[in-house]
């Protein structure tokens, strides 16, 4: 599965951030003047400011934003991640599904803002539907069908047959991938033929590298930090996540086994 981009035009390949070592690394960003958060793996120009370490926790100090943070530790876009309205909406599927496919929460999480920004309308270029960007491919090999009332992709747009699904896909790739979470993640975005391709490697897809560093980031996030009970302040109007993933050029058109978006 892919992840919810717009901005997905980067042409370089920079071969540090494609080595073969830890899923961890820096993260970017910046709040625009809508209130859009935009994350990204390199600094692409010099609004992107570092936002997380791929070797430290985070250093919120560099952070800057329209709205300044009164909490050292409560940077805008540790807020916005942390705090975003549609988290506390589908907390309790995320939390029901997690727990029903012995799951982290904090997986569902990472996952759902890389790829559809918390949006459950989020549609990408290539079909994939809903918060956790399901392709109908996935959903039909899950049981999924088109009725006289819905269509497969309508019936993904539900968040609970979106999340569910997701879950239940993650919890295979868990199974087939044990212990080897960068694996999972890799899978969700390449699909788990092409980890099987590469002998059960992360692929050399510069856009799946980058995928499992962002999401393994977002994952140390929503491990140490909940978002409060209290939405107190946050916007009637969720604004919108804009992930860059370098390489997404890269990907390959087909590779048996995968699920692509």
């Amino acid at each position: 599965m892919r992840s919810f981009v717009k901005s997905m035009m980067l042409l370089c390949c920079l071969a540090g951030l494609f080595g073969a070592g830890s899923a961890r690394a820096d993260v970017y960003g910046y709040i625009d003047e809508q209130g859009n958060g935009h994350f990204s793996t390199v600094k692409i120009d010099e609004r992107y400011q570092i936002f997380l370490r791929g070797d430290q926790a985070f250093d919120s100090s560099k952070l800057v934003g329209p709205a300044a943070a009164t909490d050292a530790q409560t940077t805008p876009l540790m807020r916005y991640l942390s705090q975003h309205p549609n988290l506390k909406r589908f907390d309790k599927i995320l939390n029901q599904a997690a727990s029903d496919f012995a799951l982290e929460p904090a997986l569902l999480k990472a996952i759902m803002a890389a790829e559809s920004g918390f949006d459950p309308l989020a549609v990408s270029p290539k079909g994939a539907i809903g918060l956790m960007q399901v392709m109908p491919a996935t959903a039909e090999r899950y049981g999924v069908q088109a009725d006289r009332k819905h269509s497969i992709e309508q019936k993904l747009s539900d968040p609970k047959t979106n999340i569910r699904l997701a879950a239940r896909y993650l919890r295979d790739l868990q199974q087939l991938f044990p212990s080897k979470q960068e694996l999972m993640i890799a899978s969700y975005n390449a699909g788990e033929g092409a980890v099987q391709k590469y002998k059960n490697q992360v692929p050399p897809y510069p856009e799946t590298r980058n995928y499992v560093r962002l999401v393994s980031q977002f994952y140390q996030i929503y491990q140490i930090r909940k978002a409060p009970t209290d939405q107190a302040g946050a916007s009637d109007s969720p604004k919108r996540i804009h992930m860059t993933i370098p390489g997404r050029r890269n990907m390959p058109s087909a590779v048996s086994g995968t699920q692509q978006q």
